[in-house]
């Protein structure tokens, strides 16, 4: 007897509107969108600056809410979550990797990696295995007691990824990921990534300006003045 496992929706925001005000104006940055994504995909959005990449992402991950439509990640209406609950939510459920890696220079790798789990219900051994293992995955083991300074720009990106998996999120969100980085370093990041993905089923979900990091991608969405570029979601 063969059965099939439905693939469940991760990402379902509809009729999103994200608008700012600037000089008394107001510069609208997502349009009305709809977008999709579901469990275990691989997506890049692409876009020039000021297309809405970035407040789409926040948005995914709970740093910001729209003013109008719907926000549903990981089973979860954000637009129904107080600010506590948000961050309880994303403590949970998404790791975030940066283009600038946003290390404490003062502190070391396995440190840095273990900054997520301090709210969480672990003693200080617990810690400092997750912590040792996520640094483990991304390659770095005999790197854990180095800081920041003392590390290749690539391997800073990688304990930033450590970071953001340690505590077993089901989203990870890369803001331009590759964006500081030298073409090997970056090539380095995306594999690594990728690996993530298709190894553990995480859902990643990356911003970037490189088309060689979209080409890793399963799916590339492209955004243009808050809107999809062409007919249909990430046509």
């Amino acid at each position: 007897m063969s059965s099939t496992t439905a693939t469940r929706t991760v990402v379902d925001l509809k009729d999103v509107t994200r608008a700012y005000s600037r000089g008394g104006e107001r510069l609208v940055v997502l349009d009305a969108l709809d977008f999709n994504i579901d469990e275990g995909e691989r997506v890049a959005i692409m876009g020039p600056s000021g297309s809405g990449k970035t407040t789409l992402l926040n948005l995914i991950g709970g740093l910001d809410k729209p003013e109008s439509g719907s926000v549903r990640v990981a089973g979860e209406e954000l637009m129904d979550l107080t600010p506590p609950e948000l961050a309880r939510w994303r403590a949970g459920n998404v790791g975030i990797v940066f283009q600038g890696f946003n290390l404490i220079p003062v502190l070391s790798a396995q440190e840095n990696v273990e900054l997520p789990l301090l709210l969480a219900p672990l003693s200080r051994s617990e810690r400092r295995a997750h912590a040792a293992h996520a640094l483990e995955l991304v390659g770095l083991a005999d790197r854990a007691s180095h800081r920041p300074g003392q590390l290749s720009g690539g391997q800073e990106q990688r304990v930033a990824i450590a970071r953001a998996i340690v505590s077993d999120p089901t989203l990870i969100l890369a803001d331009e990921p590759t964006g500081d980085l030298d073409r090997a370093s970056a090539d380095s990041v995306m594999a690594l990534l990728a690996r993530l993905n298709e190894e553990l089923g995480k859902t990643v979900i990356i911003v970037t300006h490189d088309p060689l990091a979209a080409a890793s991608a399963q799916r590339s969405v492209h955004l243009d003045k808050g809107r999809w570029k062409s007919d249909g979601e990430g046509a």
